[in-house]
């Protein structure tokens, strides 16, 4: 496909092999742009025919040597204050930032949580933010529940989100967790393959559900201290509280989870100090220790792995401490 960019105005001509497809998905693969943005800019008139013509359906069928005008409008400012926040940066570029998120901080404003959030940080961090599906925004590919810490991808630019987006969509990245569970497995390894849905009765959770979404995770244990264990875990999918739900139908719930684990407060028979660091847990002891993926725009392999924060460095310690 031919194209050309003059400040925000793409021209771009169909070539052969694209010939009788849909308009937004040829204008979207042209562009490095989602279809839902290529969709948005029809509505608003901002794509047209060489004649200047407005186009606004798009799933109308395009043809070899027609050729489509694009204009980009500026990015919308997004409503939010910039807030300033400590952020573990482990790498910034141009085009991507990676984050070791601590607990207790929520990823994306939503009901409730309207300011204190990393999205607002990121807007602090970042002076000046490109559009992202027309959104002056970070781009948040993907995210940790909020008592989950560890490392975090955000795009900088719309052609790494809509590169990472892909490389999510396909699984193409190494992900992997760590977590110290109550309980311990009958297992070494375990491949764990179970659907993920909304809970059929408590709305606010998942559950694995015949009517779920596909969910996969591998899971290896590491360590055994008496009577729990830390898990290793890989995603091969990103559903939400998918590791909590999957190692919770395990009957492994993760420590300090106040979700996915009843109510636990060990006892005398647990060993001291892991009684005390156990019962001081303020948060669920689950890591995303290590994330691995080619760079969007390079191609070079990138590999981070996130330091333990001191409350799970402690967890983690005092295990081994009480079951040496």
């Amino acid at each position: 496909m031919t194209g050309a960019q003059n400040d925000c105005v793409l021209s771009i001509t169909v070539p052969t092999e694209a010939s009788g497809k849909r308009l937004d998905t040829v204008l979207a693969a042209a562009c490095e742009l989602s279809r839902s943005r290529i969709q948005i800019l029809l509505r608003e008139g901002h794509i047209r025919t060489a004649n200047s013509k407005p186009v606004r359906r798009a799933s109308v069928r395009v043809w070899e040597g027609e050729r489509y005008v694009l204009t980009l409008p500026p990015a919308r400012s997004l409503i939010l204050e910039p807030e300033e926040m400590p952020l573990d940066i482990l790498f910034e570029d141009e085009h991507l930032i990676i984050l070791n998120k601590p607990a207790g901080i929520v990823v994306h404003p939503s009901h409730g949580h309207d300011h204190g959030t990393l999205v607002h940080a990121l807007l602090h961090h970042c002076q000046s933010l490109p559009g992202i599906n027309g959104v002056e925004r970070p781009g948040i590919v993907h995210r940790l529940d909020k008592d989950t810490s560890g490392s975090l991808v955000i795009a900088k630019s719309e052609i790494a989100h809509q590169r990472l987006s892909a490389m999510f969509a396909g699984h193409n990245l190494n992900r992997q967790y760590v977590a110290w569970c109550r309980g311990v497995p009958g297992w070494r390894a375990k491949h764990i393959e179970l659907p993920v849905g909304r809970h059929p009765r408590q709305r606010q959770k998942m559950a694995v559900t015949d009517g779920g979404k596909e969910a996969v995770t591998d899971a290896s244990v590491e360590h055994v201290y008496g009577p729990f264990s830390q898990i290793r875990l890989t995603l091969h999918t990103g559903r939400t509280h998918q590791i909590r739900v999957h190692l919770s139908h395990e009957k492994l719930p993760v420590l300090g989870d106040s979700v996915y684990a009843r109510s636990y407060h060990p006892g005398a028979e647990i060993r001291e100090p892991a009684r005390q660091a156990i019962s001081a847990l303020r948060r669920q002891a689950l890591h995303a220790e290590l994330l691995e993926f080619k760079h969007p725009i390079s191609g070079q392999p990138l590999s981070f792995r996130a330091q333990l924060p001191p409350e799970l460095a402690i967890l983690c310690d005092t295990l081994i401490q009480s079951y040496a």
